[in-house]
This record gives structure tokens, sequence and C-alpha cells, in this order.
């Protein structure tokens, strides 16, 4: 691959979501020169609407995305439809050295990832065209247009009876699928019970979809169905390749592991967003975005280097 001569930036943000596009406008507004590396696949690609974000409530991912790149257009930032490639620490503030997949080399000051997680939903047929369209994980961003519905909720472990129990905050009408994967103790079938949720534990054949990704129920082995609008999984996920090469120090749940200013184990590189935390919104994701842009404001500053020509 051509070797392309190194530029230099303060700050290179890998993905280009809520994290990314915050940060990069908090850096752009401190007069900090940011490259903004956008590429690969969308880990909401199927979803419609972003729900729960003040003043963007409604709105299509990809507009969302236009609207913030139009919005950081005023400052110092690059966009590149590359992908992050390695990222290999200099020692102390000389910074990091960034190759893009097209094979330019980059020197960045300060690096965050903002990459996303990377969602595996279980291999039950018709999961894959649910996913998005009436498959959820969820209800904060999908539960109000469809509330008084016939929801499912598949349990995968007893932690995730809460989460079956807070969805009646909806709909009244919640089924939880234990798909014969574990025994589910007394004491979790009474809360179950309790509350108003009904327990399927058998195994199910697949999900009923239309071509649309409108779910229609869940079919048993048996052939019966269960009518179901929707569907809710807290699904198993893993972290980007790229984070994965770094040998970043991982919470017990597996997500990079951060300070409270966002900052992973290796000085200088930050990480925002779905990567660090089980909780995963669009809004949430922007706050630490922006949370971690201040805080390289702060470092850069202090740091100072001559300004770019």
């Amino acid at each position: 691959m051509e070797q392309r001569e190194t530029e230099a930036v303060d700050v290179l943000i890998a993905g280009g979501g809520p994290a990314g596009l915050s940060a990069a406008l908090v850096l752009g507004r401190a007069c900090k020169r940011v490259w903004l590396c956008d590429a690969g696949a969308r880990r909401n690609a199927a979803a419609t609407h972003i729900h729960g974000f003040v003043t963007r409530d409604g709105t299509p991912p990809e507009e969302f995305r236009r609207i913030g790149r139009e919005q950081l257009a005023p400052y110092d930032i690059t966009f590149r439809e590359e992908q992050v490639v390695t990222v290999t620490p200099l020692g102390g503030e000389n910074g990091f050295h960034v190759r893009l997949e097209g094979g330019t080399q980059v020197r960045a000051r300060r690096v965050l990832l903002a990459l996303g997680a990377v969602d595996e939903p279980p291999a039950l047929p018709g999961m894959r065209e649910a996913w998005g369209h009436s498959a959820f994980q969820c209800p904060h961003c999908h539960g109000w247009e469809i509330r008084g519905k016939a929801w499912g909720v598949l349990l995968d472990s007893v932690p995730l009876v809460d989460f079956a129990i807070m969805l009646t905050g909806w709909t009244r009408n919640v089924t939880a699928f234990t798909r014969g994967t574990f025994a589910l103790p007394p004491e979790a079938r009474e809360r179950l019970t309790m509350a108003g949720v009904r327990l399927e534990t058998g195994p199910l054949e697949r999900l009923l979809v239309e071509a649309d990704g409108v779910l229609r129920g869940a079919q048993r082995m048996d052939g019966t169905v269960v009518p179901l609008d929707a569907l809710f999984l807290k699904p198993k996920q893993h972290l980007p390749p790229l984070v994965r090469t770094l040998g970043l120090a991982l919470d017990d749940a597996g997500y990079v592991r951060v300070s409270p200013q966002c900052e992973t184990s290796i000085p200088g590189l930050f990480a925002a967003g779905d990567v660090t935390t089980p909780v995963q919104t669009a809004m949430g994701a922007a706050y630490q975005g922006a949370l971690t842009g201040w805080t390289m404001v702060h470092g850069l500053n202090i740091h100072a280097e001559p300004p770019h020509p």
C-alpha cells in the first residue's frame, strides 16, 4: 500500500455518531484541528428514527448525521470516509501515530474512540428481518410508538427479570421467553407473575416477520404462535476490531474502562459512547463526547504546541 506523508492534527476521532460529532463540535469551537474518520457499517443502520434526544426526537439517523456535519462546517474539522486501521502510542505528549485504511498516516496529539459496540443478536430465524424494525433493545427509544401492544422479551439470565418487569410501564401485555436456555428460579417466576408478565419456558422455532420487518408472533416448536407486535432483548455485544487490538483495560462487563473524564488506560486515548457502557443511548453518547472534548481541550491547552499554520 502506498505510504503517504504524515498529517498533523490535534485530535483524531474514530466514529461519526452522536459521541464523535459532539466531541468534534466542542473541539472545533476551541480552535482545534480535528480529523473525524467515519466509515463502515452503522450500528443503527436498521433504525428509522432517533428518540429521546431533545430537539431531535424522531429524526432519522442519517439526517441526524447530516445536520451534525453541517453544523461543524465553520470549524477546522476534516471528514474522512476511511476506517482507522492502527493507533500507536508515541509516549508522553508525543501523541499517537494513526494509519487509515487508504494508507494515510496521521500524527494526533489525542485520539477518541467513538466507534460503538457490535451487536450479536441470537441466531433465531426471523431475528435478522425483525432487527431494528420490530425487535429492539431499548424501550426508552422505541416504546412510545408501540405502547399498549403485545410485547415479548427474551430472558437469557435472571438479571433480565427486572428488565421484563420494567416493560410493563409501556404495556400490560408482556410475555417473557426463556427458550429453554436456563431454569428460572421460583422467586423470579413469582416476581414475573406478580407483575403480570406471562412466562414461556419452551424453545422457539422462529419469529414470524412480514417483508417490511413487522413482527407478527413467536412460533413455538409445536407450530402454535404467541402473537407479538414487538420483541425486546439484550443481545451479546463485542468491541470493534480496532478497540480490541489496543489492549485497553476493560470493565467486568467487557466494555472499555474509562476515567470520569472518559480517558482509557492509555494516556491521551479516550473512548466515548457505546464502547464504554451497556447503557446505550444517543443522548448519553453525545454527552460523553462533549465531556471528552472539554477534557481534551483542557489538556491540549495546558500542554500547548505552536499553532497550526
